[in-house]
């Protein structure tokens, strides 16, 4: 039986995708699935909208959830992060793509990338900081791999990705896919849990 693929398309500043993050790598383990790393934009194509240009009751809603979810989640957060909203995401998404690629565990990287920005106050558009953060998880190695600008091969894949989320008719992040099936939203996990199972049994 083939291993079973977990595709994951998400913003790198996103703090929904930061909280989702930990159980994504606990399911796939259960499960012995493939996680697939897509970093991707806000997908405007679909109707995604940036956060600071919505209303202001849904701006205020966004940070009321966030509270709810940290100390549900028992994650440190801050709501008010000092270098969001970034000054750009390309760097650290193409870093991840590079990682990915060479195989390192672009998990591990992205997460520190995301723990980085909402719980440590600093600036993932930074590229010695993405350094430091790579070098701490994936090495030397992964240290090398960031650079800006990225090579035009992992530009075209951050490109792809939302190409790619378009077509699939995503439109916001994080969005979870097993066998071609949707799940948005990291408070949509369990029903990812249960695909899973499924696509493994």
């Amino acid at each position: 039986m083939p291993q079973p693929e977990l595709l994951v398309f998400y913003g790198i500043s996103s703090p929904w995708a930061y909280f989702g993050a930990p159980r994504v790598g606990e399911i796939a383990a259960r499960h012995g699935a493939k996680v697939v790393l897509r970093p991707i934009r806000v997908i405007e194509a679909n109707g995604g909208i940036p956060l600071r240009t919505r209303a202001q009751p849904r701006q205020d809603y966004h940070a009321l959830e966030l509270a709810r979810w940290r100390e549900h989640l028992r994650m440190p957060l801050n709501l008010a992060p000092r270098f969001y909203p970034c000054r750009t995401i390309e760097t650290a998404a193409q870093a991840v793509i590079a990682v990915q690629e060479a195989g390192l565990d672009a998990q591990a990287f992205t997460f520190a990338v995301q723990r980085a920005l909402w719980a440590e106050e600093r600036d993932i558009a930074d590229v010695p900081t993405l350094q430091d953060l790579a070098r701490a998880t994936v090495g030397e190695a992964g240290a090398a791999l960031v650079r800006d600008p990225a090579l035009p091969r992992h530009v075209a894949q951050w490109h792809a990705n939302l190409a790619e989320a378009e077509q699939r008719g995503i439109f916001g992040t994080p969005t979870y896919i097993v066998n071609d099936a949707l799940f948005w939203g990291q408070d949509r996990l369990d029903f990812v849990d249960r695909a899973l199972a499924k696509a493994a049994s």
